[in-house]
């Protein structure tokens, strides 16, 4: 059932962002093809997924979300570009390609992440929403997402806390900040705009509460034990830049009891909840096994 959503959803995200993103003709040139080579890089679409997930869970129509999924996107693509940059991450690969300061230098990859974030609210402003009032709390909602207290604060964070000891509760708040923002973002986005009421609301944020900080454990495990193949960048690069990691602060087998634990507490939450929602049930689930 998953695979089949997926790529049926997957399809209509890819060709929405296609249609949205200015074409690699639009002057100047090199910062929309660098814009489009990120972006249309491939990549598991999850965060626009769950946008459109939450909509369809509380009766809203997938058609109606689709501009603000496919800007989540374009966030999460613009904070990948910055990641593995130099001053950042340093990493030559993502999504099975060079990174964008590889293929067009530094310089136009900053400002391809500036303008794919920038670009993105241009987006969801744009939104034909029959609600006008929601559409602006979503907006809201991503900004504070995407900025000092999301997705850049525990970014900053993790820079500041590379190669030194840090506590449990730093460790997780990079993980909820850096990470968890976003897709917590992402599914009350959908699930605001698809008319959620608010105990609906409320139970679907901790679930993606749950969610995002299950998705950064795994993605922790990923980095030591994954096949760089399939995960289309090298493996190690946590080691690499000294980040504290839940394998590292915790061990390997306690990473993955505890990122368990986090998929089955974000399962109940959709249990308490009554959203009968299989699609959320199973993403969540595809976590334990996800391979990149």
């Amino acid at each position: 059932m998953l695979k089949k959503y997926w790529q049926e959803r997957g399809a209509l995200i890819e060709e929405r962002l296609e249609m949205l993103l200015p074409a690699e003709s639009v002057y100047p040139p090199a910062i929309h093809q660098a814009m489009r080579y990120s972006v249309l890089a491939g990549g598991k679409r999850l965060r626009p997924l769950l946008v459109m997930a939450a909509a369809e869970a509380v009766g809203g129509r997938w058609a109606d979300v689709l501009d603000v999924a496919c800007a989540m996107e374009m966030i999460h693509t613009y904070s990948l570009i910055h990641d593995d940059l130099p001053a950042m991450d340093n990493d030559d690969y993502r999504r099975g390609k060079l990174t964008s300061h590889k293929v067009y230098g530094e310089g136009v990859a900053i400002l391809a992440g500036d303008a794919l974030l920038t670009y993105a609210f241009e987006v969801m402003a744009a939104t034909k929403a029959a609600d006008q009032g929601r559409l602006l709390r979503v907006i809201r909602e991503v900004a504070e997402a995407a900025g000092t207290r999301g997705m850049v604060g525990g970014q900053v964070v993790d820079l500041e806390s590379e190669g030194k000891q840090i506590a449990h509760r730093t460790l997780e708040y990079i993980h909820r900040a850096k990470t968890g923002a976003l897709f917590r973002a992402s599914l009350r986005a959908g699930a605001i705009l698809g008319g959620a009421t608010e105990k609906q609301l409320g139970s679907l944020t901790a679930y993606a509460e749950h969610f995002g900080l299950a998705f950064q454990i795994t993605d922790d495990i990923l980095d030591i034990v994954g096949d760089a193949q399939k995960i289309g960048k090298p493996v190690g690069s946590d080691l690499k830049n000294q980040k504290v990691t839940y394998p590292s602060l915790f061990t390997l087998p306690v990473a993955r009891k505890m990122a368990d634990d986090t998929i089955n507490k974000a399962l109940g939450c959709l249990e308490e909840s009554g959203l009968q929602s299989a699609v959320l049930r199973a993403l969540v689930e595809y976590l334990a096994q996800r391979e990149h």
